[in-house]
């Protein structure tokens, strides 16, 4: 097997890293080669590496050797995967240097290649901290791009096997940017690049007509998530032949009006003229709205009269109930985190915690209290939203809580939701708390209109960053697309200054606005 000093891969000279020729023969390493060539056999079963294309790469994992230092396998190019052997792959450094080449085989097999997708492949490890990086030429993964040919991302929600996708859930939407084929597969490398970066949250870039890049931290991450994609692309597939919109929360009938249709765009017209219909003319609407809940969804008393005086009067019985629990333990983590800081700066009501081995009754009893002091100043702080979200689970589950919204918000969520609209809601309550509101409310469970929850994890709600993360999440073709109500004027202030469009809600017991705040005001989303 050859080990040169310095080799070309894809036009570059790329120097040769310090591996022995014994950690190259290394029982990590055989294994790792092995187990490449048997996924290469799997997936050729599942279609995703036929005719030669697609293929695969992974880390060697060793505990002892920084992840960006570990060694890297890859299947070569141009043959077949399902006969591919341990010696086939090629090994690389962490940089991307060609450490170990397989030997010719004789006729007909050709020359031996590192794989065309090496520059897109190390991009994921370098921009993602990727372990495992599969390319695959599935079917499904082709034919999903060209449903929409002017679409610039998937995005689906409400299915079971969105959960296998790192970092969402049931509810969430899963949104996956679409970057356009070309003649070669390393002169996609600044596209892959550029969606890598608008998307920060995406495990995956879709490329059309042509199969998807799926990175992990670890192969079995890779490959759960693979199947996960190629589940959801198949399930959009048949939706869409069925006649069903995939992209909304109840998979309903898709919606179309004179050539405009809903499914994963803006309404766009279609006319040989590239103009509208004289006889049809179509209010502009905003193609995602994110809707604050206290004093915009929900009663301001149903927060501060119900919810926190719940939470606040459970707090001791929570902790004692679940104490031992990974969860609460988490929560007091966390806790423990926030009240450091508030001592260090002198915030009132901060009382220390004392250590574990003061016993369980002295922690919870100075949990209790600083607790207690962050919900009487309203404190906006992932600890103490986290806690309230557990406690109020609680209270839900026990028929003790029922979620209030006003009149006009499901008959808007219904209608928006039959436009092919997307709702998210963004609160200072964690996604917890939100799904717990929405899906015990006095009209029932609104969760079927909701596209995605944010809280403060993608920042405060009086900050412009926060807004600008939530764009970057929703992969909206610009911030004005996305129209963000809420009854707080500093909210509304920093979602402006991010391009977002906003709107002030009215309502009964709502705070007294500045006066000439400049933004339109609604009492009812029916206004809108």
């Amino acid at each position: 097997m050859a080990a040169p000093t310095a080799v070309a891969v894809n036009g570059g000279l790329l120097k040769m890293g310090s591996v022995s020729q014994a950690y190259l023969e290394s029982k990590a390493v055989k294994e790792t080669r092995s187990l490449i060539s048997e996924l290469c056999r799997q997936f050729y079963n599942l279609g995703w590496v036929s005719g030669t294309g697609g293929s695969i790469t992974m880390k060697v994992h060793d505990s002892c050797i920084p992840k960006p230092q570990q060694v890297i396998l890859m299947s070569p190019s141009g043959v077949q995967k399902e006969r591919m052997e341990p010696d086939d792959m090629y090994i690389l450094s962490g940089e991307g240097s060609i450490i170990s080449s397989p030997s010719p085989k004789p006729y007909p097999h050709k020359p031996p290649k590192c794989s065309d997708c090496a520059p897109l492949f190390m991009k994921a490890y370098h921009m993602r901290g990727a372990g495992s990086v599969i390319h695959s030429h599935g079917i499904e993964s082709c034919l999903v791009t060209m449903i929409n040919p002017l679409s610039k991302e998937f995005r689906i929600t409400h299915m079971e096997m969105i959960k296998g996708i790192q970092g969402h859930g049931y509810y969430d939407e899963l949104v996956v940017p679409i970057i356009e084929n070309t003649a070669y597969e390393n002169e996609l490398t600044d596209s892959l690049v550029k969606a890598i970066e608008a998307y920060p949250k995406t495990t995956a870039v879709l490329v059309r007509n042509h199969g998807i890049y799926i990175w992990g931290d670890s192969w079995i991450s890779a490959k759960t998530q693979a199947e996960c994609y190629h589940y959801l692309f198949d399930a959009a597939i048949k939706l869409h032949q069925l006649g069903l919109d995939w992209s909304t929360p109840d998979h309903g009938l898709i919606q179309n009006v004179k050539g405009f249709s809903s499914v994963n765009s803006r309404i766009n017209v279609s006319t040989k003229a590239g103009t509208v219909d004289s006889d049809y003319k179509l209010e502009p609407y905003p193609r995602c709205i994110v809707l604050d809940i206290e004093g915009t969804t929900t009663p301001i008393s149903f927060v501060m009269d119900v919810l926190f005086p719940y939470a606040r009067d459970n707090v001791g019985r929570h902790l004692s109930a679940t104490y031992d629990t990974a969860e609460t333990q988490d929560d007091i983590k966390l806790l423990r985190s926030q009240v450091e800081d508030d001592l260090k700066q002198g915030v009132t009501g901060a009382v220390p915690i004392p250590l574990e081995d003061a016993g369980k009754e002295a922690v919870i009893a100075s949990l209790v209290a600083n607790v207690e002091a962050m919900i009487k100043a309203d404190r906006k702080i992932s600890a103490l939203k986290q806690l309230q979200g557990h406690i109020w689970r609680t209270g839900f589950e026990n028929n003790e809580l029922e979620g209030v919204v006003f009149d006009d918000v499901p008959k808007a969520l219904e209608k928006w939701h039959s436009l092919g609209i997307k709702v998210y809601i963004y609160s200072s309550g964690s996604r917890l708390a939100q799904r717990l509101i929405f899906g015990n409310t006095n009209y029932g469970d609104l969760r079927k209109y909701l596209s995605g929850f944010f809280d403060t994890a993608v920042g405060n709600k009086r900050e412009t960053r926060s807004y600008v993360e939530i764009t970057e999440s929703l992969g909206v073709d610009k911030p004005s697309d996305i129209l963000f109500l809420t009854d707080v004027y500093q909210e509304a202030t920093a979602a402006k200054a991010a391009g977002l469009e906003a709107i002030i809600s009215v309502r009964p017991g709502n705070g007294p606005l500045p006066e000439n705040h400049g933004f339109k005001t609604i009492n009812s989303f029916l206004e809108i």
